[in-house]
């Protein structure tokens, strides 16, 4: 068992913890009724959304992406929009436009989608580059300007993007400049048998989304981001996440990136989120403070994309990384 010396003073009483964690295991429960067979994948998503990242979805058609945003979003009782990306969309379509009012004489904004707490980008690699940078700023940014006007963007602001496989006719990968402004890739992938048979027998999972009641609200998940923000990491910590983050960059003895299968290393800025998502992990756990396990259960999620362009080949690299350094 690892041992970090931390002093009392440093770590939030768990009876401050533990009412989070409660709360958080209500919604997973309730989620995974509905995205069934996924637990792990869904509890990812939530600290996503907890450590103020975005969440990018790789998979092909039909595997759930959709439900999973939009129970998400009602589980926790946010706003949702789902934004379809084709070959002709705009940046207007997806931000909002001012149009002129005769009655007024004025202009008057109509807010676009992404003025919803949890929006979907559907299909994102689809849609023309000056469209997804629209979206990605303001991903990066939480505020859009338009007419030389700048809006804030709702909190909490989540956004969960689909990505097709490169190899299917009309997609095209993302810049890795802008995989960057996601703090987690993901890929649902087929089910199981069992939960298979789940989805057969009972039906079409995204009717139940109606009758699922808030759990919490935008408020209240504010509040756990702070929670989130402000969970110890002891030094100890801290240089496992450096050894990574070196590892990741071929400094480290025996784990360079020849050996892990990853095509470029790990920035500064990747290991700030890798400690953020790991709070949250650590949070919607229960924990009062951040332990290896925590950082090692986001890893593959927080890395992959980074390391190998893509969540399938990414998540390899990722788990030859975390065999390759030790634990402190």
């Amino acid at each position: 068992m690892h041992r970090f010396r931390v002093s009392p003073m440093t770590v939030r009483p768990a009876s401050q913890i533990v009412p989070v964690a409660q709360r958080a295991a209500l919604i997973l429960r309730e989620l995974a009724r509905i995205v069934v067979g996924k637990d792990e994948t869904l509890r990812l998503a939530l600290a996503c959304l907890i450590a103020r990242g975005h969440l990018l979805i790789e998979d092909i058609p039909g595997v759930g992406k959709s439900t999973l945003a939009q129970a998400l979003a009602s589980a926790l009782g946010l706003k949702y929009a789902r934004v379809q990306f084709t070959s002709d969309l705009l940046p207007a379509d997806v931000l909002g436009v001012s149009i002129y009012d005769e009655r007024t004489q004025a202009f008057r904004f109509h807010a676009g989608p992404i003025f919803n707490a949890v929006v979907l980008a559907d299909e994102i690699n689809r849609a023309p580059p000056k469209t997804q940078s629209a979206l990605l700023e303001a991903m990066e940014e939480r505020q859009v300007s338009i007419d030389g006007q700048t809006r804030k963007l709702p909190e909490p602001f989540f956004v969960i993007a689909t990505q097709n496989p490169v190899e299917q006719i009309g997609a095209y990968p993302l810049p890795e400049s802008q995989l960057d402004r996601f703090l987690m890739a993901l890929e649902l992938g087929y089910p199981d048998a069992t939960a298979e048979r789940e989805l057969l027998a009972g039906g079409d999972r995204r009717a139940r989304i109606a009758d699922l009641a808030p759990l919490a609200d935008a408020a209240t998940l504010v509040d756990w981001q702070r929670e989130a923000s402000a969970l110890h990491v002891a030094p100890a910590l801290l240089d496992y996440v450096q050894a990574l983050l070196a590892a990741s960059r071929g400094h480290a003895s025996g784990a360079g990136t020849a050996d892990t299968g990853a095509r470029r290393g790990l920035s500064p800025r990747a290991g700030l989120m890798l400690l953020n998502a790991a709070r949250a992990w650590a949070l919607v756990g229960g924990r009062p403070m951040v332990l290896p396990e925590d950082v090692q259960a986001v890893f593959p999620a927080v890395a992959g994309h980074r390391l190998a362009g893509g969540a399938r080949a990414g998540a390899l690299a990722a788990q030859s990384l975390l065999r390759a350094v030790p634990l402190p």
